[in-house]
């Protein structure tokens, strides 16, 4: 039943998003535009992904919980994708996460408690400091519409303003895991149940960039403490999307779990949509700032896809092999060969390997920032995405090359199967024509930017 009706709201987000209508649901909550439908969208898709997936994962009397929260996820996650006033926002954000908590500790037989529990308690900080944020922000201007609050940041700035500023980047950004942000992510992904990790790194994390995107890309300075010119968004974002990518790619490297390693990675990934965030603030309405923003929705689109494929063939290593160690995937492409195919079809997408998806929005992000003061951090992009071969290859070695520790093959179910084909798919067509996607986040990008 979840599955059908994903199904046809998907069909309804895309409808919505392709032809947008100027139009306002609840007063000026929610308004239904590009941007959000493509989040809405993403969110969505990555939702119904992995209800798929869990029907063969996830077996047991607690099955109606376990789909209805992930209901109440989609359901908050498409809420904030739209929202237009920081008070739907908080309540659309409390609606996303307040599920996941049950969602990551649902395996009572491995350390989804401690996972859950972990999780519970960031995710609890992580919701006082954006309500602080919101109180602040209405003390200043007297409005929690989004764009009123902007606004008043913007033609008043103060120390107080860019308290609220900072509080607001703290608060998402252990949604969006960015460094220094992201010490609940390993162990939350690693003790949840895979599925709901996939859910977690290629959905939850999403809406919380869009969270970001509607709040924070308009604000240009912030002024926090010593007031100075310097003390910009751009330069704040340069420096988080430095340390984000480094350091996920560096502790990727030494993990012996595939969960573990995957969630270091995803946290990698985050620095890399940084980079769009930096070319926007930098220069907001020039043709870098559009670039910026359109290669951030791209990579976002290419993430969720890439990274969701990811956890799913994780997951089912899970099911079928009960080890979530790396040796597990020693000669995988032999007990499990369209398993390992999606594996590392994945993997290089995430490293930018062209032709593949990942490669086009690493390309246009890079350029958002490549001819301005911020070249340095296309450099250090570029190196990232180099390194990052580092574990993605030496994984795709391992199954393709070392040797298994059992020649039995292993039955991969068809609603995984199929999961895979379509992702896969995903990865693979985008990258061969990257064009009417680019169109397509190029349109919404210019429309928020106007």
């Amino acid at each position: 039943m979840l599955v059908l009706v994903l199904a046809a709201a998907m069909l309804l987000l895309l409808m919505f998003t392709l032809f947008p209508t100027p139009v306002q649901w609840a007063g000026s909550l929610i308004a239904p535009d590009q941007i959000g439908g493509i989040f809405a969208l993403v969110t969505v898709g990555v939702t119904l992904a992995v209800a798929v997936a869990s029907i063969d994962f996830q077996k047991g009397p607690n099955n109606p919980v376990y789909y209805s929260l992930l209901a109440f996820t989609a359901l908050g996650m498409v809420l904030l994708a739209y929202s237009q006033d920081l008070l739907m926002l908080f309540v659309s954000w409390e609606l996303m996460s307040l599920p996941t908590y049950v969602l990551a500790g649902f395996d009572k037989k491995t350390r989804s408690n401690e996972a859950s529990v972990k999780y519970a308690i960031i995710g609890a900080m992580s919701s006082a400091v954006i309500l602080y944020a919101i109180s602040l922000a209405y003390g200043l201007t007297g409005s929690t519409v989004i764009s009123q609050v902007v606004s008043g940041f913007v033609s008043h700035p103060s120390a107080l303003a860019g308290v609220a500023t900072l509080l607001f980047v703290a608060g998402f950004g252990f949604k969006m895991s960015i460094v220094p942000f992201h010490m609940w992510i390993p162990d939350a992904y690693e003790g949840a149940p895979t599925t709901i990790s996939t859910l977690l790194a290629a959905a939850t994390k999403k809406a919380g960039f869009i969270a970001a995107i509607r709040v924070l890309l308009a604000i240009t300075t912030i002024y926090a403490v010593t007031q100075s010119p310097f003390f910009t968004m751009a330069n704040v974002f340069a420096v988080l999307a430095l340390l984000t990518m480094t350091l996920g790619n560096v502790a990727a490297l030494t993990q012996k779990s595939m969960t573990r390693l995957l969630a270091y990675s995803s946290i990698a990934q985050a620095g890399y949509i940084l980079i769009g965030f930096v070319a926007f603030s930098n220069a907001p309405g020039s043709a870098a700032a559009s670039l910026g923003l359109t290669g951030a929705i791209f990579h976002v689109i290419n993430h969720a896809v890439m990274k969701g494929v990811a956890f799913l063939a994780a997951a089912l290593v899970i099911l079928q092999l009960k080890r979530a160690d790396l040796k597990a995937y020693d000669g995988l492409a032999k007990r499990m060969p369209l398993t390992a195919f999606t594996l590392a079809v994945a993997f290089l997408g995430l490293a930018g390997v062209p032709p593949l998806s990942g490669f086009w929005s690493k390309l246009l992000l890079v350029l958002s920032v490549a001819n301005g003061p911020f070249g340095w951090l296309a450099l250090a992009a570029i190196l990232n995405s180099a390194f990052s071969m580092g574990y993605y290859g030496w994984l795709i070695k391992r199954m393709y090359m070392d040797e298994p520790e059992s020649a039995e093959k292993v039955k991969e179910p068809f609603l995984f199967v199929l999961v895979f084909a379509v992702m896969v798919g995903l990865i693979i067509g985008i990258g061969l024509f990257p064009q009417p996607v680019i169109n397509f986040a190029s349109s919404a990008a210019n429309a928020f930017i106007r």
